[in-house]
C-alpha cells in the first residue's frame, strides 16, 4: 500500500525536477524528501528519477507512474469533495417508493422544484404497495415512501400526513344507484365488492372493512386488484362496486360512475390520507432535505 503522502511528494519532485524546490513547495526539508522518494522507488521496485549533481530527470518508469499518481490524487480529491457534498445534502442518490401519486399535484410540484433546486441528486423511483414500501423502508432499500396508513406497527418509521381525501363508491354504468347524487353505504350491503388484498395494504383494507361494518354489514369481496386503476377496470367490467379514494374519480369514464358516500362512521374513517414515511434509524442529509422541502411546500400558507 503506497501512502497518499508519498504520491504527493513524488508529483512535486516530478513537476519541479529539483529536490530543493520540491521540498520548499511541500514545506519540508530536503533530506526527508529524498528518503521518501527512495522509499517509494523501493516499494515499486524501479527507479523513478535519474539523479546527477546538476539535474534530476524522470525515468520511463517515473514518467508512467506520474500519470498514475496524478490520476489517483485527482480521483481522491474528487471523492473527498463528493463525500462532503453528500454529507451536506447537496449531492447524492435517493430511492423513492410510492403508490399512484399522479393525482396529487402539490406533491408532484414539490418534487419537481426539489429536482430543479438540487440537480446533483439522482433518483430511483419504484411504484409499490403500502406494505411493500414499509418493508423496503425498514430494510434500507428505500429512503422515502409515499403511502396509505400501514395499519400495522412500524416502530422505526416516521410518518407525515400530506393530504386527505374522501372515499367514494365506484359503480358500473347503469347501476341501480347511478342517478343518486350520494350513496348510503348501507344500501350496498347486498353488492359484490372488488378491493385490494389486505396483504398489500392492511391499513387501507381494514379501513374499508370497518366502514362497511359501521354500516351494518361485511362486504362480499369477489375479486382483488393490486392497483386502483385495476379496481376501476373490474368495476367497469361489472364484477362489483369498489370503495376508492376520490382522486381516482378525476379521470372521467363512461363505463364507471363515482358517487360520494353517506356513512354512519366518524368522518376520519370516511377519508383516506396520503403519508410520507421514512426510517428514523437511518441518517441521510439529502433525504432530510427532501423531507423538509416536501413538508414546507405542502404546509398551509
Amino acid at each position: 500500500m503506497i501512502e497518499t503522502r508519498l504520491l504527493q511528494q513524488f508529483v512535486a519532485v516530478a513537476e519541479e525536477l529539483h529536490f530543493n524546490r520540491a521540498a520548499e513547495r511541500l514545506h519540508m526539508a530536503q533530506p526527508p524528501l529524498s528518503q521518501a522518494i527512495r522509499k517509494l522507488e523501493s516499494a515499486l521496485g524501479a527507479p523513478l528519477f535519474v539523479r546527477t549533481n546538476r539535474s534530476v530527470a524522470l525515468t520511463p518508469a517515473g514518467a508512467a507512474f506520474l500519470v498514475t499518481a496524478r490520476s489517483t490524487l485527482r480521483a481522491l480529491d474528487e471523492g473527498v469533495a463528493q463525500t462532503r457534498r453528500v454529507a451536506q445534502g447537496i449531492e447524492g442518490h435517493l430511492t423513492l417508493t410510492f403508490i399512484n401519486i399522479a393525482p396529487y399535484a402539490p406533491l408532484l410540484r414539490a418534487l419537481r422544484a426539489f429536482r430543479s433546486a438540487w440537480p446533483g441528486v439522482s433518483f430511483t423511483m419504484v411504484e409499490a404497495t403500502t406494505q411493500e414500501q414499509v418493508v423496503a423502508l425498514e430494510q434500507g432499500r428505500a429512503d422515502i415512501g409515499f403511502m396509505r396508513t400501514p395499519g400495522t406497527s412500524t416502530p422505526h418509521l416516521r410518518m407525515a400526513a400530506l393530504s386527505s381525501e374522501p372515499i367514494v363508491v365506484a359503480m358500473p354504468a347503469g347501476h341501480r344507484l347511478e342517478a343518486a347524487p350520494t350513496v348510503a353505504l348501507a344500501s350496498l350491503r347486498d353488492e359484490a365488492f372488488v378491493a385490494s388484498p389486505r396483504t398489500l395494504g392492511m391499513g387501507f383494507h381494514d379501513q374499508l372493512i370497518g366502514l362497511c361494518q359501521a354500516a351494518g354489514f361485511v362486504p362480499n369481496i369477489v375479486q382483488h386488484g393490486r392497483q386502483m386503476q385495476t379496481l376501476v377496470a373490474l368495476v367497469a367490467a361489472g364484477f362489483g362496486v369498489a370503495l376508492l379514494p376520490a382522486s381516482v374519480a378525476t379521470d372521467a369514464r363512461e363505463d364507471v360512475v363515482f358517487r360520494p358516500l353517506q356513512v354512519e362512521a366518524p368522518d376520519e374513517m370516511a377519508r383516506l390520507d396520503l403519508f410520507m414515511a421514512w426510517n428514523a434509524t437511518r441518517t441521510s442529509a439529502i433525504r432530510d432535505r427532501l423531507i423538509h422541502a416536501v413538508l414546507d411546500a405542502l404546509s398551509p400558507p
